[in-house]
C-alpha cells in the first residue's frame, strides 16, 4: 500500500505552492498528502505557512533515486516543475515504472508526444495513468467538449467548436515554457509526426480538427495554436461517445477585429523572437520563473469557454467558466485531478491518457462542486 495518496512535486514554486495551499484548505482530512522539492528549508517554511502537518520529501529531477522514491511512495504525483521538456521526463519515467498516477499542467506538445513515445507502453503495463495538461491547458476544453458531446445524440457524426475568452496575468514559469516551446518548433513537428505513426489508425472513427477564421456567437473566431485541440482529438479517438465522425475547432473569441489582428501579430512576434537565441535570452531574463500575479491580481482573472455542438439534427451551446485561469483555477484543477485519481471510482485506464478518458464525468462533478461552471446555455 502506498504511503501517500498525493505528493506535490515542486511545491515551493509559484504554482506548486498554490496547489499545496488548495489541498491544505480543501482535501478531505483523511487524505494522506505530502510536499516534495529540492530545498527542505523552503518546504518547511511552506508547511509552516500553510499550517499543516504533512510529510516533507526531498526530491530533485537531477537525482533519479530521489524521484523514484517519491513515485514509489504515493498513489498520485502532481508536478509543477517546468519547462517540462527540460525537467519533466525523470518523473514520468519513474511513475510509469512504479504504476503511479501522474498529473501535470504542461501545455508543451513536444513533451507530451515524447513522453508517449518513450513511456506510454511501460505505463500501460504497470497500470500507471499519465495525465498531462491538467490545468487551464486543457481541462476546460477537454472536459467542456465531453460535457457538450453528452448533450448530443449518440452514434452520429458530431461537430464541436470552442470559443475561448479569458483575462489574467501570466507568470514567469508560463512565459518560459511558451518561449521554450516556440523555440523548438521543428522538434515539436517531428515528435508529433513520430507519435501519429506510432499510434496508427483512429480505431475505426474519423477525427478531424478544423481551423477556419470566421464569425460566430458575436465573436471573431481566431484559431488558437495550443495543445488543446490535440488533447481533444485524443479523447475523441479513445471514447465511443464522440461518435463515428468527430470534428473540433478551437478558437479565441474576440469581440473586435483590430484586437484579433493585434493578438495574432503579438503571438507571431514572440514566435519570431524565440528563434533568435540572444533575443530569447533577453526576454526570458526579464521575467523569473518563480514570479507570478499576486492574490489581488489573481482575483481579477476570469475565463469563459463557450462550445457549439451539432449533430443528429440537434444544436447545443454550453459554457465552462471560472476565475483566474492560469493560477487560481489551474491549481484547483490540478489538485482536484489528483484527488479524483487517488480517491474516486473511475473506469479502467492506463498509459498516457487524457482527463476525459481517465476521469471524465467524475472530475466534472468535482470541479462543479469546487466552483467551476459547466452549464447548458441553449
Amino acid at each position: 500500500m502506498a504511503e501517500h495518496d498525493v505528493v506535490v512535486f515542486g511545491a515551493t514554486g509559484y504554482t506548486g505552492a498554490l496547489t499545496a495551499e488548495y489541498l491544505a484548505a480543501n482535501a478531505p482530512e483523511t487524505t494522506r498528502w505530502a510536499l516534495a522539492g529540492r530545498n527542505m528549508d523552503k518546504l518547511e517554511a511552506l508547511r509552516e505557512r500553510l499550517g499543516v502537518d504533512v510529510p516533507l520529501l526531498r526530491a530533485d529531477v537531477t537525482d533519479p533515486d530521489s524521484v523514484r522514491a517519491v513515485a514509489e511512495a504515493t498513489k498520485v504525483v502532481i508536478t509543477t516543475v517546468g519547462p517540462y521538456i527540460n525537467y519533466g521526463e525523470p518523473l514520468v519515467e519513474a511513475c510509469a515504472a512504479a504504476g503511479t498516477a501522474y498529473v501535470d499542467l504542461t501545455g508543451e506538445p513536444e513533451f507530451v508526444d515524447r513522453m508517449y513515445l518513450r513511456h506510454h507502453a511501460r505505463a500501460a503495463e504497470t497500470g500507471a495513468r499519465i495525465v498531462h495538461a491538467c490545468g487551464f491547458d486543457s481541462i476546460p476544453h477537454d472536459l467542456g467538449v465531453l460535457f457538450t458531446v453528452e448533450q448530443l445524440p449518440q452514434d452520429v457524426p458530431l461537430t464541436v467548436r470552442g470559443f475561448v475568452r479569458a483575462g489574467g496575468k501570466p507568470s514567469g514559469g508560463t512565459f518560459h515554457s511558451a518561449m521554450t516551446a516556440f523555440s523548438r518548433a521543428r522538434e515539436t513537428q517531428r515528435a508529433h509526426k513520430e507519435r501519429r505513426q506510432a499510434e496508427g489508425a483512429d480505431n475505426g472513427r474519423r477525427v478531424r480538427l478544423e481551423a477556419k477564421p470566421h464569425r460566430e456567437l458575436g465573436y471573431w473566431a481566431v484559431p488558437m495554436p495550443t495543445i488543446d485541440p490535440q488533447v481533444i482529438a485524443r479523447s475523441a479517438r479513445a471514447l465511443e461517445r464522440y461518435g463515428p465522425d468527430f470534428t473540433y475547432g478551437h478558437y479565441a473569441g474576440v469581440k473586435r477585429l483590430p484586437i484579433a489582428v493585434g493578438g495574432v501579430a503579438g503571438v507571431a512576434s514572440l514566435f519570431a523572437a524565440a528563434q533568435v537565441p540572444p533575443v530569447r535570452k533577453l526576454l526570458l531574463g526579464r521575467l523569473s520563473p518563480g514570479v507570478g500575479p499576486n492574490e489581488s491580481e489573481r482575483a481579477k482573472g476570469w475565463f469563459k469557454v463557450r462550445f457549439v455542438g451539432e449533430g443528429g439534427g440537434k444544436r447545443v451551446v454550453t459554457m465552462v467558466s471560472g476565475g483566474d485561469p492560469g493560477y487560481g483555477e489551474t491549481s484547483k484543477m490540478l489538485a482536484e485531478s489528483a484527488l479524483c485519481l487517488a480517491q474516486d471510482d473511475l473506469p479502467p485506464s492506463a498509459g498516457q491518457v487524457t482527463t476525459a478518458v481517465a476521469m471524465g464525468d467524475a472530475l466534472i462533478a468535482r470541479l462543479q462542486h469546487a466552483g467551476i461552471g459547466f452549464e447548458v446555455l441553449d
